[in-house]
């Protein structure tokens, strides 16, 4: 099921990432900072909500396939770990929460692929801690993509810096838990 409505949905986050990225290196000739910064936050909210809708879309048109659950967690990682790297070249994200968040995404899904060739991918399964570290990036970034008050009132600048860094330590106890599951299954397999 290569293109199914969810499927090309998911794909849409993929093809998302050089339009967001893109925005940042146009000439400001051709729009300013605050314009590029209220285009990328659009853009980022509007492609990162697909996640829950494509999934959701899946279930509903029961249009799920291997295929669409392997590529749905490798859009989302695309589209994060893009982002951050943009954050931390406008200097709007620390790098060490870059490295942490995306060393992170890589180390786990490693760890997932060889847990699901010895038959233990039970033990890494998404985990509520890793769905809050998920909301507190989704939040955190089109927060420090925007850059600016919101609503008069928000500085979106100082949120999405906390939101951020509290993403960035939900990471690393996410990691932590699952290493945790895996660690029983690799002693019992690697004997």
């Amino acid at each position: 099921m290569f293109l199914t409505i969810p499927t090309i949905m998911t794909w849409t986050r993929i093809v998302a990432i050089p339009l967001i990225v893109g925005i940042f290196y146009l000439p400001d000739s051709v729009a300013t900072m605050p314009g590029k910064n209220l285009v990328a936050t659009v853009l980022f909210v509007l492609f990162a909500a697909t996640d829950w809708l494509d999934g959701y879309l899946a279930r509903k048109l029961k249009q799920t396939s291997s295929f669409g659950a392997f590529l749905d967690p490798v859009a989302d990682k695309f589209l994060v770990c893009a982002s951050l790297l943009i954050l931390v070249h406008l200097n709007r994200a620390d790098v060490f929460v870059g490295l942490i968040i995306i060393g992170r995404e890589i180390a786990i899904s490693a760890l997932r692929e060889w847990m699901a060739q010895i038959g233990a991918s039970k033990s890494v399964a998404v985990h509520m801690i890793g769905k809050l570290k998920t909301v507190g990036q989704m939040v955190a970034i089109p927060f420090l993509l925007f850059d600016g008050i919101l609503f008069g009132v928000v500085d979106t600048r100082v949120w999405g810096t906390w939101l951020i860094w509290i993403a960035a330590v939900l990471t690393i106890w996410s990691m932590v838990y699952y290493l945790q599951k895996a660690v029983p299954e690799i002693r019992a397999r690697v004997k």
